[in-house]
């Protein structure tokens, strides 16, 4: 733990607004007496390291939260890896190195716990990094997200930096990307549920076994756990963001199922593959800093869904 960095009246500039992550950070931030600064796509492409240099020369952020990137399920990391590694790079890069050279007094890098072995020991720990070969179907991205955990930790040595990086584990909730191309588990089933139970269809599928367990956790909680971590850690290692709690993805699909009030049939495509077999975050350096989540996942579940469905109703 460190002394404490205060963000009162401080410029912090969220890297990413837009994305799902992002808009819960900025939302976070609004209890915390600081100027919010974002930048669209328009205003600054971050893969271009001139358009970076010049927004942060100009516009002077005091820290920075950056959770830019280029994310995918399976299937998008799978058939685009090229993009998925280049974009993350570049991304990172830019804005670190910017941070840097316009003096940005503390960042924090969000990573994905893709980052760790397909068969790291369970539940995986912080010192479980760079211990084994990667899942094959995202070590693209996971490979660029490593990279950014270590720009943060060289400019720490280098130039004695407070940037940090936190790994979360898997997200959901406000802003979420429900297209079924690219989307990760939790809003490609809620999606599919809610179109099955609309269309009166009597099954839908899903991939893999169904046997894989994963955690969940909500962006909200997320972007509590990171302007805590911003305002109560100054280390070395990347710190882990988990909620603790494991489930099947049958299970999760029958919980989506149950608060959808859909009663159709779930077939599984054994044929698709399942992605990493066990998956819990050791949030336990975190929790024992004095942070927990607050939103459980039935609760989650239930406020994801109901945003989901005026999100539809809307369009």
């Amino acid at each position: 733990m460190s002394e404490g960095y205060s963000l009162k009246g401080r410029r912090v500039y969220v890297a990413g607004h837009r994305g799902m992550v992002g808009s819960a950070i900025c939302r976070r931030l609004e209890s915390e007496d600081c100027e919010v600064l974002t930048a669209t796509r328009d205003q600054v492409n971050l893969t271009e390291q001139a358009e970076v240099r010049d927004w942060f020369a100009a516009e002077k952020p005091d820290a920075v939260f950056l959770a830019a990137a280029k994310v995918g399920g399976i299937l998008a990391n799978d058939t685009m890896p090229a993009a998925f590694l280049y974009e993350n790079l570049m991304i990172e890069a830019n804005i670190i190195h910017a941070a840097h050279e316009s003096d940005v007094g503390k960042l924090m890098f969000l990573g994905s716990s893709c980052i760790y072995p397909k068969m790291a020991e369970q539940p995986m720990r912080e010192d479980a990094l760079l211990t084994g070969p990667l899942e094959p179907t995202n070590e693209w991205y996971a490979i660029a997200k490593i990279a950014g955990i270590k720009l943060c930790q060289a400019y720490r040595k280098q130039y004695g930096r407070d940037y940090i990086s936190a790994m979360p584990t898997n997200l959901y909730g406000t802003g979420d990307n429900y297209d079924l191309k690219t989307s990760h588990v939790l809003p490609a089933l809620m999606r599919k549920v809610v179109e099955a139970r609309d269309a009166g269809a009597p099954s839908i599928e899903m991939w893999g076994t169904g046997t894989p367990l994963r955690e969940f956790l909500h962006a909200d909680d997320l972007a509590d756990a990171l302007v805590f971590l911003m305002q109560n850690y100054s280390g070395h290692e990347h710190v882990n963001v988990g909620s603790g709690v494991e489930t099947t993805i049958l299970g999760l699909a029958q919980a989506i199922c149950r608060h959808a009030g859909y009663e159709g049939e779930i077939v599984l495509d054994k044929t698709k593959p399942d992605g990493t077999p066990r998956k819990l975050m050791d949030s336990s350096a975190l929790h024992a800093m004095g942070w927990s989540p607050r939103i459980d996942i039935e609760t989650g579940l239930a406020r994801t869904l109901a945003e989901f469905e005026a999100l539809r109703a809307a369009q």
